[in-house]
């Protein structure tokens, strides 16, 4: 029999005890859970969302921390997970080989691989990240292309019609992805439409997709959707990783390299 909590304190106190508990909850299913309509639901969850304890999705809500609503600055990200995001970029790097073509996308983590390019004699990187080309210009046997595009200032990094139509003439071995949010049911997002776009373009030209996130993106999302887990080859992180994220990749056939 369903729970008659009528007092509306006591049943919002519940409902965000459902959410922490499981991340996410739908109108339909505590309409039945507390015995009122689904009107009154909606009223309970848009006076939570105000309040910032919850994000309302179609259907229902998920848990705030489970959502990556905001454009953080580059300079922001660098602060963040520094020691997982170092290790995951030290081992991105050792996956490329003398001669290939590669894409490495605009952020924090994939900064990190430009650092240790060091033994590679001969390569083509393709980036859309400023703060990548600055980088890139300490290799001077590189050939370094950039798609252009216009200049989103958070991230630095180029994108827009110009960016996608430039590389759509090309193809590469790896790209080297980077995201925002993780959720394995779903895939991998970002807050930016524009820069999910361009992602779009690159795995269409890439041989393989190689992720590179640490673990305090697994369980979140975004605006903007940029693929499902079925284009990804290899994901990199670190050992904070969710036992049954990994489960859920590794039983997909994607290789999870832990660092």
């Amino acid at each position: 029999m369903p729970r008659k909590i009528r007092n509306t304190v006591s049943r919002r106190k519940k409902i965000l005890e459902r959410i922490q508990e499981t991340g996410e909850v739908l109108i339909t299913g505590l309409s039945k859970e507390f015995d009122v309509s689904e009107v009154t639901i909606r009223n309970d969850l848009d006076y939570l969302e105000q309040k910032n304890l919850l994000i309302r999705a179609r259907g229902g809500a998920i848990h705030s921390d489970s959502h990556v609503g905001i454009d953080q600055r580059l300079a922001e990200k660098n602060k963040l997970h520094t020691q997982e995001k170092a290790a995951i970029g030290k081992m991105a790097a050792s996956l490329i080989r003398d001669g290939e073509t590669v894409i490495i996308d605009s952020g924090s983590t994939t900064a990190e691989i430009v650092k240790n390019l060091g033994s590679i004699r001969q390569l083509n990187v393709i980036t859309n990240a400023l703060n990548i080309v600055n980088q890139l210009m300490n290799y001077t046997n590189f050939n370094v292309i950039i798609p252009g595009g216009y200049l989103r200032q958070n991230s630095m990094s180029l994108v827009g019609p110009l960016a996608e139509n430039n590389l759509q003439g090309f193809y590469v071995d790896k790209l080297f992805l980077s995201t925002d949010g993780f959720d394995t049911d779903h895939g991998i997002y970002t807050p930016n439409i524009d820069e999910a776009h361009l992602n779009i373009t690159m795995i269409n030209i890439a041989k393989d997709v190689i992720l590179v996130t640490d673990s305090s993106k697994f369980k979140r999302k975004s605006l903007a959707l940029i693929c499902t887990i079925d284009k990804l080859k290899t994901v990199i992180t670190d050992r904070g990783i969710p036992a049954d994220d990994r489960h859920k990749l590794e039983a997909a056939g994607i290789q999870v390299i832990i660092v």
